[in-house]
């Protein structure tokens, strides 16, 4: 296989190397065009070489892996094998040495119970009886001794009477054949030799008592041992020996057994002197250690031998079968308490070890999958290649897909522009009609002529949004805006709509959001007047209700302070009647689960760069048809609506949706929703703007502070029965800076009126408003007589001023005018209820400087004088421009290409601005502008050098390009700002006031 694999391997490398030498023939007579698809094939051949070559690598490592891995293995397994036996052999080797030193322990005891009680008492206190009987008794304590003895100290001059007391005759020690036990008869032995000094055995253990009268000091062995004991002083062992009456191999412990008095600190000679015998162990090391190898369970897996290896060049093997080479050999220490003595254990395993399968097993499989994966990368490789022949006409397509994504671009911006222009002119002409003296009729058509081209240039602008939104160019501006204002012109826009379907249309914004916000205004206006638009599309009865908290009160549930929250919190947790607890009294969905999936609601922000933070949850809630459940998952997709009849039954693009979700993504936010059918729905997104600063415009402030202070110290009354309508309208009413109380019907009105006017004048009403749905059920007699009483109530006892009554109404009847003409009630407010309507009834004007949009008094003051030069190359566009400025003042010079502007502005000149389109013939307005600010620089160069001054105009672009790169690149070409077309008187005051402003 292997074999195979490194022919067809080379097979392969020699055909790719002759196919890339003819593609590279070939590329070599493409046109210069295609040199960035000649670097692309160049890259894919390359990577190709390396890609072999690194196949290559990676099978010869595979192999060198697998032999490296069954190394590693079996050495592990080899390692493992040695540690075993090493923890078994030690394991016997301390049982072994630990159970001998306390039988050496007891020996020791019993030497000193011999010295005391045998020589120590006159008459002795132990005979041979009574040491054969302590000995058996107490022989559990020394479970390793085959026998003991005692061996008394006796000098050659005291032999016959020793011999003499005890009757028989000291024995020489036979050393014949151990395994012939009748050579152990003492009758038969000879008698000991003459000698200085014998150790004739007197006390003796039943197992050896055979050994009476027998002289230890007539064998070799136990002469040295004897010798060797009296002068240490210690225990010491005699070298392996045969055993009397056993075939094995044994050991003698010796302790010598002093007088009472001798010192501890004794030299040798004084122990020598002082020596009155020996007690000796004996031990059958076979039959031991067998009787502790019994007692473990593993004692079959190992062969165990133990050795004297005093003498190094020849050991003595004292238990065990001849060592055989089966492997591992483990050698442990033993101490027997004798130091010129020394033994070891030798441990092996009974069986050699075992094949290593597992290392062979797993090495073969690495081997294996090296040649398996080795040939499943060849075929890859060799696929590639075959990929590759296909590589030129796939980037060829790749450009051509490139060279369609500009050129939808720039087709948009062609568009954005084409349509833009003449729609400029179409808007304007439309607007300078409105302005002329027009009947009914003819208003009535110039103004749904205009309605309808807004309309163009919004499905327009939303188009253009989502093109912008797909190619990541649409970005966002931060300004100070004030979010209530922001709400209440959305208010405005949807009004009428909303009184024509008869529907609740309320906004409450918490008083813990702050005044002033840094942020786009225009993209958050967006974002909610999509929603709202949504809202009132779907929804034929109920509500529709816009409510702005922060994050933190949301996160916050334990304490909540704000009513509205609390209010949906209850109706949540108690199930409260949802007739009192709704803004219409119709069912609603669960908000709370419209941003239950949100991710970053419960962030804390605490990092310095973030801590002036403002991040806000706004709720759009409906009662209206719901969304479908098979449809909820794609209401954000591009284009895509729940049902395809709906385009045509409500109309709109689709892409409302999908807009919102990508500007809230771009405020840092997150959009959720929470639809039923046939019960509404609730959309709730969230953003993170900046807490702002209130712009500083003397006039404004000024009109803002007069208009609050005559609403200061108002005290106002709210009639309604359903809580959450109530505080929407004490919100408007204390925006106004009016301290409102609650009452739920008429009743309750009068009562608090009542008591008000009897205490002091700063808790007197001087404003009630009563919803209209307090007054059904209730005859017109009933009705009147209440807010008669009411009225009279609240009059002011010092001054005698009545408080105004004002009735809100979803629409104005013959019943409800009938109690104004009849003066019940001062005014009835058609809802919504707006904060510049009740401005404008509570102080009984109609106007109001502060709540009015109407800027044609600034914009008029601004202009009126100004030369202003228009540069455009449509006629049309020139008339509208013309038209929009001279309305107010201005005194404008128009030219059709940017040659003439360069003419008409090279300094010096009279011209305060200019207005400059961008796309012209010959030279376009980029270039006109560039020729204008190098005059202006070559001016300014010799005005510096005489009197310091310098010379600008203000170029401001008519651009109908909306494209954040087109505003960019009129102020990367020295132009001043830019006004899209079509434009309005406000486009019109924002764009020059930074000009002209300070010179009023």
């Amino acid at each position: 296989m292997l074999l195979s694999w490194t022919i067809s391997y080379f097979r392969e490398r020699w055909r790719v190397k002759r196919e890339r030498k003819q593609v590279h023939q070939i590329q070599a007579q493409a046109q210069p065009q295609h040199q960035p698809l000649q670097y692309s094939q160049n890259a894919a051949h390359s990577s190709g070489k390396w890609r072999r070559k690194l196949l290559v690598v990676l099978v010869l490592a595979g192999v060198f892996g697998s032999f490296w891995l069954f190394w590693s293995m079996n050495s592990n397994i080899n390692l493992l094998r040695t540690e075993m036996l090493a923890n078994m052999c030690d394991e016997r080797a301390h049982m072994l040495q630990d159970q001998f030193n306390v039988s050496m322990n007891h020996v020791h005891a019993l030497a000193i119970l011999v010295s005391t009680f045998h020589h120590g008492k006159q008459p002795s206190a132990i005979d041979q009886k009574t040491f054969a009987q302590y000995t058996e008794r107490t022989a559990f304590e020394r479970p390793l001794t085959s026998g003991v003895a005692y061996a008394v100290k006796v000098l050659h001059t005291d032999r016959e009477k020793f011999e003499k007391h005890h009757g028989w005759t000291i024995k020489k020690m036979d050393m014949g054949d151990p395994s012939s036990p009748q050579e152990y008869i003492t009758e038969k032995l000879d008698p000991a030799p003459i000698q200085d000094e014998y150790a004739p055995v007197t006390l003796s253990q039943k197992t050896v008592a055979h050994i009476v009268s027998i002289d230890m000091m007539s064998g070799e062995e136990d002469r040295e041992n004897i010798l060797r004991a009296r002068a240490s002083g210690k225990g010491v062992l005699t070298s392996p020996f045969p055993l009397l009456k056993s075939n094995h191999l044994g050991v003698v412990l010796t302790f010598a057994v002093y007088k009472t008095d001798l010192p501890a600190d004794a030299t040798p000679d004084q122990r020598i002197e002082a020596t009155l015998g020996y007690l000796g162990a004996s031990y059958d090391v076979p039959s031991l250690v067998e009787k502790l190898l019994y007692q473990l369970a593993s004692k079959q897996t190992i062969i165990v031998n133990v050795y004297d290896t005093t003498n190094q060049s020849a050991p003595i093997n004292m238990y065990g079968p001849s060592e055989t080479d089966v492997g591992h050999l483990h050698l442990s220490k033993l101490d027997f308490g004798d130091p010129s003595r020394r033994h070891e254990m030798h441990c092996r395993f009974k069986q050699k070890a075992p094949p290593p399968w597992q290392a062979i097993m797993a090495s073969a499989g690495v081997f294996v999958i090296t040649l398996l994966v080795g040939h499943i990368f060849n075929a890859a490789i060799n696929r590639i290649s075959k990929v590759e022949d296909d590589y030129c006409e796939m980037m060829t397509l790749k450009i051509r897909a490139e060279a369609a994504d500009v050129a939808k671009s720039q087709f948009l911006a062609t568009v954005s522009h084409e349509i833009r222009t003449p729609m400029n002119g179409v808007l304007g002409m439309l607007q300078m009609l409105m302005d002329t003296k027009l009947d009914a009729d003819q208003q009535d058509f110039a103004q749904t002529a205009y309605a309808s081209g807004s309309d163009l240039i919004s499905l327009i602008n939303e188009v253009l949004d989502q093109a912008k939104i797909e190619s990541g160019r649409l970005e966002l501006e931060e300004v100070d805006f004030d979010l209530r204002i922001v709400l209440d012109n959305v208010l405005s826009l949807f009004t009428e709509k909303s009184r024509d379907k008869g529907l609740e249309l309320g906004i409450y914004v918490s008083d813990q959001v702050p005044k002033a916000i840094r942020g786009d205004p225009g993209r958050f206006r967006q974002i909610v007047t999509n929603l709202v638009g949504n809202s009132i599309k779907f929804t034929e009865k109920g509500h529709i209700l816009i409510t702005v908290h922060l994050v933190e009160e949301v996160n916050n549930l334990i304490e909540v302070g704000d009513e509205v929250l609390k209010q949906q919190l209850e109706l949540l947790k108690e199930w409260i009647d949802p007739s009192y607890s709704t803004l219409s009294g119709f069912p609603v969905v669960d908000r709370w689960k419209s941003w239950e999936n949100f991710k970053k609601l419960g962030n804390v922000i605490a990092t310095t760069e973030e801590i002036d933070m403002v991040r806000l949850l706004i709720t759009v809630e409906d009662t209206g048809a719901g969304i479908p459940l098979d449809a909820q998952n794609r209401i954000f997709m591009p284009f895509m609506q729940a049902d395809s009849s709906t385009s045509r039954i409500h109309g709109g693009t689709g892409i409302g949706l999908s807009i919102s979700k990508c500007l809230v993504e771009l405020m840092g936010g997150e959009i959720g929703f929470c639809s039923k059918p046939e019960c509404g729905s609730a959309f709730t997104f969230t953003v993170n703007l900046k807490r702002g600063q209130i712009q500083s415009n003397l006039e404004t402030n000024q009109n803002e502070i007069e208009t609050f202070l005559k609403f200061q110290g108002l005290k106002g009354l709210v009639v309604d029965g359903k809580s959450i309508r109530a505080q929407l309208t004490r919100y408007q009413l204390q925006r106004l800076g009016i301290c409102v109380e609650l009452t739920a019907d008429l009743e309750s009105a009068c009562s608090y009126a009542s008591e008000a006017s009897q205490s002091s004048a700063n808790f007197q009403v001087d404003i009630v408003v009563i919803e209209e749905d307090g007054l059904e059920n209730r005859t017109a007699i009933d009705t009147r007589h209440l807010l008669k009483e009411l009225r009279e109530n609240g009059r002011h006892k010092p001054l005698g001023k009545c408080p105004k009554i004002f009735l809100l109404a979803r629409s104005r009847s013959a019943k409800l005018d009938e109690l104004k003409s009849n003066g019940y009630v001062d005014e009835i407010i058609t809802k919504p209820l707006r904060l510049s309507t009740l401005s404008k009834l509570i102080l009984g004007t109609g106007t109001n400087k502060y709540f009015s949009k109407a800027k044609s008094p600034n914009l008029k003051s601004l202009l009126f004088g100004r030369k202003i030069l228009v540069v455009d190359d449509n006629k049309v566009n020139r008339r509208v421009a013309a038209g929009a400025l001279s309305k107010y003042g201005a005194e404008v010079t128009c030219v059709e290409s940017g040659k003439d502007a360069v003419k008409m502005l090279q300094p010096p000149h009279a011209f305060g601005a200019c207005f400059m389109d961008l796309q012209m013939p010959e030279m376009d307005g980029f270039e006109a502008t560039k020729e204008i600010r190098s005059f202006e620089s070559k001016i300014n160069e010799q005005f510096k050098r005489q009197n310091g001054q310098s010379w600008h105009t203000p170029i401001l672009a008519m651009t109908a390009d909306v494209f954040q790169a087109t505003h960019e690149k009129c102020m990367e070409w020295g132009m001043d700002g830019y006004v899209a077309k079509p434009f309005e008187e406000e486009q019109l005051y924002s764009a020059v006031k930074c000009f002209f402003l300070p010179d009023l």
